[in-house]
């Protein structure tokens, strides 16, 4: 649990949850709700659950990984990449689970410093950290 909150939103959504709307107090995120083809749902225009959290999940986990890497004096390159893969489907109780597959790029970073950065932002990305002991996420080098 954080010590003290810096920063909070809330998003409402609306219609059928996976196939309505969903928007930000600000309206800084304002999108339609699509259920995709693959889980029985119409696909096109529109977003889902999964690639938002894809999205979100790349972007804190980046920004923790430069974090990291700030607090042990590296440079991490302008063009590094971090690649979320976000995968949904049934548990075996009840209901549905994710899969998260992580993939850092850092080029020409050495390959020993660019797995301490890795190790280092999954420690320190709040989604990480929200996700630790319920999902079994890896980051790895590519």
């Amino acid at each position: 649990m954080p010590t003290k909150i810096v920063y909070s939103t809330n998003a409402t959504a609306t219609g059928g949850g996976r196939d309505g709307h969903s928007s930000t107090h600000d309206g800084a995120v304002d999108v339609n709700l699509v259920v995709p083809k693959e889980m029985g749902g119409p696909g096109g225009d529109g977003v889902n659950p999964e690639q938002l959290f894809a999205t979100g999940y790349a972007a804190c986990y980046l920004g923790a990984l430069r974090f990291y890497a700030a607090q042990k004096k590296v440079d991490v390159p302008d063009d590094t990449t971090v690649n979320v893969t976000v995968g949904i489907g049934p548990r075996e109780d009840l209901g549905f689970g994710l899969d998260v597959k992580i993939k850092v790029s850092l080029p020409g970073v050495e390959k020993s410093v660019a797995e301490d950065l890795i190790a280092g932002g999954h420690k320190v990305c709040p989604y990480s950290h929200a996700t630790s002991g319920t999902l079994d996420i890896t980051p790895e080098l590519v």
